[in-house]
């Protein structure tokens, strides 16, 4: 995504001052940027069904509410169009036995279920079916469901796929729906972007509303990637100045490497007031990609590298009732540290149950979450312990 944060962390090649990188090293990490973008990237072919899963497969059913438009009525392809209503879908994936936690096995010319993600499903779905789909999925007794909101400079398929992934790796008990607004899927693209959410804001508070209506769905998770979270939390923002209180209690909101203004963020926690549980916000000191935006934006801060060891961010989290989590030790799957949310979401849901971190970030303040799955409040108290059962040094 681009970037955020006035300042650029470099770990093995330093470039000048923290606050005031030299223009040589915007130029490599913007170089780095486009070169990415050059790279081959999902089309619709990855939609395909290609028949039955394999042995020691699993499938992720994931529902799929998009402001995008559809090349042709009947069909699951989507444009970088603006819809005038809300198209709806739903897309059975096939996970390969051989799977590994936060990879996307992206299928090659020849797509293989027994070594990539394949599509083996695909339905067109109105509003009713898709509702009812949902509705029988959560079942009797009640089940969650978990909507992903995706960041900028992506594409439909990397969208479903990543929530596949996230699904099988994470929440499988979770009922996943993709909310995919129209992202233009390239670098030179964040203008055009930043318009596509808020043309599709409206649509993100009827789908929110919708699954907070459903007597089956216990709560509604909400995660909000990147520019993906300024999306969120504009709806937030709007169900509460709309009076949709009933909406709100329903949700537990995460924003992932939220590419937010600092000070349009305060703007927007103070109109939806405390949530409970608390609003999450994970955070990262070394994200490239939120440091690019904050170039962007003329050097404004970005919400998504707070630093949690300032004695100010604490404050603010526990005066407002936010958690804001830190979670640069995690290893990241791009080269921009952007996704670190993909390892945290596989880790978290492993080690809480077991570990304490779960009833420890229940409450607000600053935390800080390392790779073994430990949850340290800043400054650096334990309220959580690691994966191994060791207490956190």
């Amino acid at each position: 995504m681009p970037v955020a944060g006035n300042r650029i962390f470099v770990q093995h090649a330093p470039c000048g001052s923290l606050w005031q990188p030299p223009l040589a090293c915007l130029v490599i990490g913007l170089l780095m940027l486009v070169l990415s973008a050059c790279a081959s990237r999902p089309g619709p072919e990855v939609l395909t069904p290609v028949g039955a899963a394999v042995p020691g497969a699993r499938i992720v059913t994931v529902y799929v509410a998009t402001t995008r438009e559809r090349s042709a009525p009947e069909q699951n392809v989507f444009t970088t169009g603006r819809a005038a209503a809300l198209n709806y879908a739903e897309f059975a994936i096939s996970i390969p036995p051989g799977h590994r936690t936060g990879e996307i096995e992206w299928p090659g010319t020849a797509p293989d279920p027994a070594t990539s993600f394949v599509t083996v499903r695909q339905t067109v779905l109105d509003e009713a079916a898709f509702r009812q789909r949902v509705r029988g999925r959560s079942g009797r007794d009640g089940r969650d469901v978990g909507v992903f909101v995706h960041g900028y400079n992506t594409n439909f398929q990397e969208a479903l796929f990543r929530l596949a992934q996230l699904s099988a790796d994470s929440q499988p008990d979770t009922v996943p729906v993709l909310f995919a607004w129209p992202s233009e899927a390239a670098i030179t693209g964040y203008v055009a972007d930043r318009e596509a959410v808020t043309y599709s804001r409206d649509y993100l508070a009827q789908v929110l509303s919708m699954l907070a209506r459903e007597r089956s769905v216990r709560n509604v998770a909400v995660i909000g990637h990147s520019m993906g979270g300024w999306l969120t939390m504009e709806t937030l923002r709007q169900l509460r100045l709309q009076g949709r209180d009933e909406v709100l209690k329903r949700l537990q909101v995460v924003l992932a490497a939220p590419d937010i203004d600092l000070d349009v963020f305060r703007t927007q926690v103070a109109a939806v007031g405390p949530m409970s549980p608390p609003l999450t916000v994970l955070v990262s000191k070394d994200d490239w990609a939120l440091a690019a935006s904050s170039r962007l934006s003329g050097g404004r801060e970005r919400v998504g590298t707070l630093d949690v060891a300032d004695a100010r961010v604490q404050a603010v989290a526990r005066q407002a009732g936010l958690r804001v989590v830190d979670i640069t030790a995690l290893e990241p799957t791009d080269t921009f540290n952007h996704d670190r949310f993909v390892a945290f979401a596989a880790i978290y849901s492993a080690v809480a149950p077991r570990s304490g971190a779960e009833d420890g970030l229940r409450q607000a303040g600053a935390f800080v979450f390392n790779a073994a799955g430990t949850v340290l409040s800043a400054p650096f108290t334990l309220v959580g312990q690691a994966l191994s059962g060791q207490p956190a040094r």
